[in-house]
């Protein structure tokens, strides 16, 4: 009776222990599947790309209350939206986007106009050039400089670590005292409206457009294209990113299906000349 009784026991036991691994077993099955009302399958989140800027350069990117706008911005929307990725643009200023983009950690793009040059591209790679300029000369009316080389003894503002700040170096000395360095072309055009300049050299649409929206101050633009020549902007990243690869056929592809032209008129009310742009490398 005693041996019945405990073979009973150990038969339910072993029932009882299949029926656990079976839901387990179950449960698991269920956790891996999005049907049936279970639990729904988990995805990494979406990767977004954080663009650095300089939002002080109307008309290519400039703050409008909270709001970053400009020709840049507008293009990278049309880049982003062509390539099927998600963004995010941040104005930091000019050298931490710099130094930002170097290190590659919590931006991986920098988008202010930036031109692309062979010393920048020792630290940087670049984006195939997507907007062609030049440097272009602010002066009051009545100035007598009439071309970069008259530059050499006046008192010239530039933003320090561009373009303009390598090209007067060059025509002026390095050491040049007259050659006037600040954080912003906004503050060395203030300079020159104070009296502290004779000249302002900087992006040629950021001289157009400052002129634009100071009809009362009378300055002149000058352009001097045997001194200064054409530059070509490009999109800024680390050494080494992936995103060039896969933002490159975007560009392309936003400036040769007509979106280009249609932002570039909105910002500055003619049509492009495509022609040294699309032939840049």
């Amino acid at each position: 009776m005693l041996s019945a009784l405990i073979a009973i026991l150990v038969l339910a036991i072993a029932g009882c222990g299949s029926d656990n691994a079976n839901n387990a077993s179950s449960a698991s099955n269920a956790g891996s599947t999005n049907s049936g009302g279970s639990a729904p399958e988990t995805s990494a989140p979406e990767t977004v790309v954080k663009f650095a800027s300089d939002a002080s350069y109307a008309p290519m990117e400039y703050m409008d209350k909270d709001t970053i706008k400009g020709f840049d911005i507008d293009f990278i929307a049309a880049v982003m939206e062509e390539a099927g990725m998600k963004y995010e643009v941040v104005n930091t200023g000019w050298d931490t986007m710099l130094q930002s983009v170097k290190q590659g950690t919590e931006y991986q793009a920098g988008l202010s106009a930036v031109s692309i040059t062979d010393d920048r591209k020792q630290t940087y790679d670049f984006s195939v050039p997507y907007f062609e300029s030049t440097n272009m000369i602010l002066v009051k009316e009545g100035s007598d400089i009439k071309s970069a080389l008259d530059l050499k003894d006046k008192k010239v503002a530039v933003q320090t670590a561009t373009t303009a700040d390598e090209l007067m170096s060059k025509i002026m000395g390095v050491g040049n005292t007259k050659l006037k360095r600040f954080d912003s072309n906004a503050v060395a055009m203030m300079e020159l409206d104070n009296g502290g300049a004779d000249a302002v050299v900087a992006d040629i649409a950021i001289v157009r457009e400052y002129i634009k929206n100071n009809p009362k101050m009378k300055l002149v633009g000058i352009t001097d294209t045997p001194n200064f020549g054409s530059e070509f902007y490009g999109i800024l990243y680390p050494k080494g990113s992936e995103l060039k690869a896969k933002l490159d056929p975007a560009i392309q592809k936003v400036i040769e299906n007509g979106k280009y032209e249609e932002i570039y008129k909105k910002w500055f009310g003619e049509a492009p000349d495509l022609t040294n742009l699309k032939n840049a490398k």
